[in-house]
């Protein structure tokens, strides 16, 4: 049954069937060559995935961050970040890693950044004079602090499938995290610049228009505190959030910024039930492919072969990040959190990791996926939105890549760095 599943799996990927159905399908199948269960229960489990108060979050989360653009936020934050940097060389490379990490905090989504504020930011330097496929690979690249720094659909689906943790301290545990990958994203940047003299043309504005830009900014970046300081306060739960996300972007949309209009609402629904819609299947897709290796014994099996290697806890670590460096080429991290957490939290529980550590490692490492091919989800978006091929993106990519090493390698020799946060606030 298992080699069934994989080979469809397998094959449904080679053919060019999107993940969601190379899933399903490959459940299906396994399910039906082995004949010991009805095909019935993987619509069961199917349906069982979806079944969760805490997945409420994600249409909501979606639904913030469409209200947001819709509302002229994404362009208030683009207009706060690249004021700072001006004739600088590499400004609007500070600028489009500084908007990406900024609106991190609304969407949740490394996909809608890239797509959004990436894909304005990508129109900006190219007109100062960067190549498109710098322009294209760096803001792939810092797309993805979109599912570290919080809100975080990915955390969400992450404590879903690990009792040990929680939303909300995985929210704590990504801030770090999701400043160090900025702070890294900008040394590449600099490195870059000053490699290939990328500078623009436009100046820094004058004092009172960057304390106009500033102040105007201030209820978009407040989302954040709203978020994080009503779950850290007890005020609500994290699904809870998300709902006064949507309220909050919604007022500021039509009553703080007035660019959100009625006649826009049912435009901005319907792009957010599309998106969620979306989610929401490759999440039940996943859940039944789990199914199968679940009631195959394969996570069991695979925990016992760990644990007879007699690893250290820092060899583990390094054979998971290599493990997932690989099934992050194939598999995007949505699936990947719910097929690989139930199989690997445990052994890094039982080994004496931190549950929230090895949290933020699986999703920093699982998102890194996003710009390594051939699934590489982030380089389609961004060739689309950039109008420049893929090969010449992966062309820029080597040092990027070089930059994601260095992170996974901090974030696994230096636990505090996601501990800290998260014991500070009694998570």
């Amino acid at each position: 049954m298992t080699l069934a599943l994989v080979l469809l799996f397998a094959i449904l990927l080679i053919a060019g069937f999107p993940v969601v159905f190379a899933l399903a399908i490959s459940a299906f199948g396994a399910v039906l060559i082995e004949g010991k269960y009805p095909v019935i229960v993987v619509v069961k489990e199917m349906f069982t995935g979806l079944d969760s108060f805490p997945l409420m979050a994600v249409p909501f989360f979606v639904l913030a961050a469409e209200l947001m653009t819709g509302g002229a936020m994404t362009a208030v934050l683009l207009r706060f970040a690249a004021q700072f940097f001006g004739r600088a060389r590499g400004g609007l490379g500070y600028a489009n890693v500084l908007s990406s990490t900024l609106f991190a905090g609304i969407s949740g989504s490394a996909l809608a950044d890239a797509a959004g504020p990436g894909g304005m930011m990508m129109k900006m330097m190219e007109k100062e004079g960067y190549p498109r496929s710098y322009a294209a690979a760096l803001t792939a690249s810092a797309a993805v602090v979109g599912p570290i720094i919080p809100p975080s659909i990915t955390m969400i689906i992450y404590a879903m499938q690990d009792e040990r943790v929680s939303v909300g301290g995985l929210f704590m545990a990504g801030i770090l995290p999701g400043i160090l990958i900025a702070l890294i994203y900008a040394g590449v940047n600099m490195i870059q610049s000053f490699r290939r003299g990328y500078r623009s043309e436009t100046p820094v504005p004058p004092l009172p228009q960057i304390l106009r830009n500033t102040v105007h900014a201030i209820p978009a970046l407040l989302l954040i505190v709203v978020v994080i300081g009503g779950i850290r306060g007890g005020i609500f739960t994290p699904t809870e959030a998300s709902v006064m996300a949507v309220f909050y972007a919604l007022f500021c949309g039509m009553f703080i910024y007035r660019s959100l209009r009625l006649r826009a609402i049912p435009e901005i629904l319907l792009a957010s039930a599309v998106t969620s819609g979306a989610i929401l299947m490759i999440l039940a897709a996943a859940r039944a492919f789990a199914w199968v290796l679940v009631i195959e014994r394969i996570p069991q099996d695979a925990a016992q072969y760990i644990v007879d290697m007699n690893l250290s806890p820092i060899a583990f670590l390094l054979v998971v990040n290599l493990a997932l460096l690989i099934f992050g080429c194939f598999m995007d991290p949505l699936p990947g959190v719910m097929i690989l957490v139930p199989i690997l939290a445990p052994i890094a529980h039982s080994m004496g990791i931190d549950p929230t550590h090895f949290a933020i490692l699986v999703i920093v490492n699982l998102t890194m996926g996003l710009v390594t091919p051939p699934v590489g989800s982030l380089l389609f978006v961004v060739s689309s939105v950039g109008r420049v091929p893929v090969a010449q993106i992966l062309k820029e990519m080597p040092i990027f890549m070089a930059a994601n090493l260095l992170i996974l390698i901090l974030l696994s020799f230096l636990p505090a760095i996601t501990t800290f946060l998260p014991r500070l606030s009694g998570f």
